[in-house]
């Protein structure tokens, strides 16, 4: 009958045992001397060779003829113990005899003396299975077994283990064994078996095993049952593999950022029934390489492959940035675990290479330093090739750039008739040139004076009838040094004109700006207290803010198509405005107006006036100059 390789070649001597001298040569030399313990522990990752040294071990205690601690093999208990009709020799499978009865069973037993062999030896393989009330009841017969009873526990989960078993124990752990110890185990076993093996297949089959003997004889076994002369190929196809030139093609487009390329691969791997996570598996086993690449002077020491294969990964390599790499790796290795999740495997490994190859789909950190890190690689590529950054400029006029505000003082600016050309420019922020110009107009010095200015009927009495002389006012008179109004004034404007007129609740701030006219009053009656009379007149009607807007829908005049205000009309508007209504003596210095359909569009001479003067109010009083000078009645806005 056909026995498979890995137990066909199983050792049966320590020294046949491949990778693990630290455990075989300590319990070899224990057996020869004879200082035995009566627990062991055997612990490491599959097919290390833990079940294989607790054999050996167990025919080596009982071996009629010992050979320095190995078993002879040609005695009666060493055949007896290879043939399994030894019954002194336990194995048992933890993951199925798991409960506390089993253990009771055990424990009845350990009290009989061997039959047959020196030692009764219990073998208890995946001991990690065993349920918390099993280990509690093996403790006291582990700590203290009979003279002639040996325990060897293996498991591959060392750390699900009580500490109070892990006490009781000798520990052996048995390390993943080298590719190279495989390979060359691997290519006896073939020349054994008359196949021919050669050394990038062994190499290829070592890394598939990933440092297990066993695996890599069940591989082997697969391969020779194909041909006798096994290739890469052949490894390839049996373990369900690409060729080497198709992991490299995906990687080469993974370094392209060729998406499309990237599925196409996949798709074609996929339809050659490639194992999709063993894939994910090769291509993380490949951008491993190329991090040690790029990180280890002499990565020859950390990589199995050939000379060839070592000048390929190495060029590859240079294709990626480290931070790419450790990306790759993220995002495969979390591919990776998602396959054993779900079954559609395909989808993970469509999702990975898609983000490989677009790190800007993925909002991780590792994305962004992939990102970061190809900006600053086409940075330094821009600089060998002699490209500088561009200079910044942000005026591209065609020639020298204009002055600054600060070139040209304010107060050096030439009046309009004395420049004798264009008025230079003013601030971007109050665009003069926007508005319509009246280039045109005569000077606005030859309106007349306020003092020539017919009076107006409503106007409150001058201050000459109150028992003082009015100050002289001045066209340029700025805004805080213009004559205060008198009290007669304000009070025959009346509270709520002066609230409206002073109310700053809407200017942008969180202050409380509402205005109080009593406390206002108070403020300043000490200020007019001489040049009041002992008997004030009557203050005039409160004008009706209101009346205007009524006007508005029946005498409105047709549109005039967009008139001009030019400067002397304006000005005549602004003093009759101003004789209206006192308080806005000097606010209306600097402003502009044009007509457009049935609307007065003023455009104030300061920016923050906007503030000061509200355009309900502006609208009553300037609608009634601008009815007096042009003789038809306009909306006002501000513009």
């Amino acid at each position: 009958m056909y026995r498979v390789l890995y137990r066909k070649w199983r050792p049966k001597v320590f020294s046949d045992v491949i990778g693990q001298p630290q455990v075989t040569t300590t319990i070899a030399s224990q057996v020869k001397e004879n200082r035995l313990s009566h627990a062991y522990l055997f612990t490491g990752s599959r097919g290390t060779g833990k079940t294989t040294c607790a054999k050996i071990f167990s025919k080596a205690v009982n071996c009629l003829n010992p050979v320095n601690g190995d078993p002879c093999n040609e005695c009666e208990i060493c055949k007896g113990i290879d043939a399994g009709s030894v019954l002194d020799i336990v194995e048992i499978d933890a993951a199925s005899n798991r409960g506390i009865e089993d253990i009771r069973i055990l424990r009845d037993e350990v009290n009989f003396t061997p039959s047959q062999a020196k030692y009764r030896v219990y073998i208890i393989d995946e001991v990690h299975m065993l349920t918390i009330e099993a280990f509690n009841a093996l403790l006291k017969t582990l700590e203290e077994p009979p003279e002639h009873v040996k325990f060897i526990l293996a498991t591959t989960e060392v750390h699900k283990l009580p500490a109070t078993i892990l006490s009781r124990c000798q520990r052996f752990d048995f390390r993943r064994i080298e590719p190279q110890f495989i390979a060359e185990r691997l290519k006896y076993v073939a020349r054994e078996e008359g196949a021919e093996l050669s050394h990038d297949a062994a190499m290829l089959i070592a890394r598939i095993a990933d440092g297990g003997m066993r695996d890599a004889l069940s591989l082997l076994d697969r391969c020779i049952s194909v041909s006798d002369s096994v290739t890469v190929d052949t490894v390839s196809a049996s373990a369900g593999l690409m060729g080497r030139e198709h992991i490299y093609s995906l990687v080469r487009a993974v370094a392209d950022g060729d998406t499309a390329r990237c599925l196409m691969i996949l798709d074609e791997l996929h339809k050659g029934s490639c194992d999709t996570e063993r894939l994910v598996t090769e291509l993380i086993d490949r951008f491993r390489g190329f991090l040690i690449v790029k990180t280890v002077k002499n990565p020859e020491n950390l990589l199995v492959c050939t000379d060839e294969e070592l000048g390929e990964i190495k060029e590859i390599a240079s294709l990626f940035t480290k931070e790419t790499v450790l990306y790759a790796l993220n995002v495969l290795t979390t591919a990776a675990d998602a396959m054993r999740k779900t079954q559609n495997r395909r989808i993970e490994a469509e999702m990975a290479l898609i983000r490989l190859t677009r790190p800007e789909t993925d909002e991780s950190v590792s994305a962004l330093s992939v990102r970061i890190s190809q900006l600053e690689k086409e940075i330094e590529l821009l600089k060998r090739n002699g490209v500088r950054a561009a200079e910044h400029n942000p005026v591209k006029t065609g020639g020298e750039t204009p002055p600054l505000r600060e070139e040209i003082p304010f107060d050096d600016v030439p009046p309009f008739e004395e420049a004798g050309g264009e008025t230079p420019p003013l601030r971007e922020d109050l665009p003069f040139e926007e508005s319509d110009g009246f280039d045109e107009a005569p000077p606005f010095d030859d309106v007349p004076p306020f003092d020539d200015a017919p009076p107006f009927d409503d106007v409150p009495p001058p201050f000459e009838e109150a028992g003082g002389e009015t100050p002289p006012l001045r066209e340029d008179m700025p805004f805080g040094n213009a004559p205060k109004t008198n009290l007669g004034e304000f009070r025959g404007f009346g509270e709520e004109g002066a609230s409206k007129m002073f109310d700053f609740s809407d200017d942008g701030d969180d202050a409380d700006d509402s205005f109080d006219f009593d406390a206002f009053m108070k403020q300043h009656e000490g200020n007019h207290k001489k040049a009041e009379p002992e008997i004030q007149p009557a203050a005039p009607e409160e004008p009706d803010l209101n009346k205007y807007d009524e006007l508005f829908e029946d005498t409105l005049p047709e549109d005039v198509g967009g008139d001009k205000i030019d400067n002397r009309t304006w000005g005549k508007i602004v003093l009759e405005t101003e004789k209206l209504f006192p308080p806005l003596i000097g606010q209306l210095t600097g402003s502009s107006a044009r007509i457009e359909g049935g609307t007065i569009y003023i455009k104030l001479g300061e920016k923050n006036l906007k503030v000061f003067v509200k355009e309900e109010i502006l609208g009553n009083f300037v609608t009634k100059a601008a009815g007096t000078v042009l003789g038809k009645t306009y909306r006002i806005k501000i513009d």
